[in-house]
């Protein structure tokens, strides 16, 4: 099966070059009711089919290994022709790479592209990389840096220990708030308003046996991690994995991400982790001066 290079042509018409909008038909004029229902049909239409494009981005993004025509339209519940139209669409435009031997698409260079992007322009990757790089020296483990992404965490920036087991959160990764230690300082020390509604409809997945499910415990925990300025997860997000995570709070005192330690659990004892607590806590403030706090 070769790569379909179709555009969106046969859903969307472009307006012609020069601007003129949709042409009207014989007998109908251009600034009549019907030609007006006609182009905003038309926009809809187009404004529906960038947004199922960009759907399938997001399902290519949780896809580390790819995923056929097939699956992608079936998880989008997409017609398979559509489907596979839009990938040809994006694949042409350097967002989405097409493996033939496998018959799979990913996520092309164009998107590291943007996000490379969006990361200098938060200031994630000049500002927060030597501040990175001088915890890991001292922990000699990985040190992560994450932002709140709606009910996940997004990880803007990690830098690897020089052990060879390494973290697997990669920039770029959507975690668990819930099971997480930068999930649980996102969640802790958000505004007021923004933790009740994150404690009142967070998904608690159960992604290990010792991950939080319970609603109440899990508002427990979020109190002690307010109280004691730190979260930590003990294999609730992976088995054989530690993390202990400290908030960067902007002006107001609200949390606008957060910074961990992580290591694996034959490595580094929980107290042996939370021993680095106040390193963290010199380096969240750095970073807050440094980084835009939005």
């Amino acid at each position: 099966m070769s790569l379909n290079q179709a555009t969106m042509a046969d859903d969307v018409q472009e307006d012609p070059a020069g601007g003129g909008g949709p042409a009207a038909a014989p007998g109908v004029r251009g600034d009549s009711p019907t030609a007006a229902k006609g182009a905003g049909r038309k926009s809809a239409e187009r404004t529906d089919m960038v947004g199922k494009a960009l759907g399938l981005l997001v399902l290519l993004g949780d896809e580390p290994r790819g995923a056929s025509a097939a699956e992608i339209s079936r998880r989008a519940e997409l017609p398979f022709s559509t489907t596979y139209r839009l990938l040809g669409s994006l694949a042409r435009d350097g967002f989405v790479d097409y493996e033939p031997d496998g018959r799979r698409y990913h996520l092309g260079l164009r998107i590291f592209q943007l996000g490379q992007r969006v990361s200098n322009h938060h200031g994630f990757a000049g500002a927060a990389m030597p501040v990175l790089r001088r915890v890991t020296e001292r922990t000699g483990e990985a040190t992560i840096l994450s932002v709140r992404d709606g009910h996940h965490h997004l990880t803007v920036n990690k830098v690897d220990g020089p052990q060879m087991f390494r973290v697997t959160s990669d920039p770029g990764h959507l975690g668990s708030l819930s099971a997480t230690a930068v999930g649980k300082a996102l969640v802790a020390f958000a505004e007021d308003a923004e933790r009740e509604k994150l404690l009142a409809e967070l998904p608690l997945e159960p992604l290990t046996e010792k991950s939080i499910s319970d609603r109440d415990a899990f508002r427990r925990e979020i109190d002690q991690v307010r109280r004691q300025g730190y979260a930590v997860m003990d294999e609730e997000n992976e088995i054989g994995m530690r993390a202990v995570a400290v908030p960067l709070l902007n002006s107001q005192g609200h949390v606008f991400a957060s910074l961990a330690t992580a290591a694996p659990v034959f490595r580094m004892t929980l107290d042996e982790l939370k021993a680095h607590v106040s390193l963290l806590q010199d380096a969240a403030a750095e970073l807050a001066a440094r980084l835009p706090q939005r």
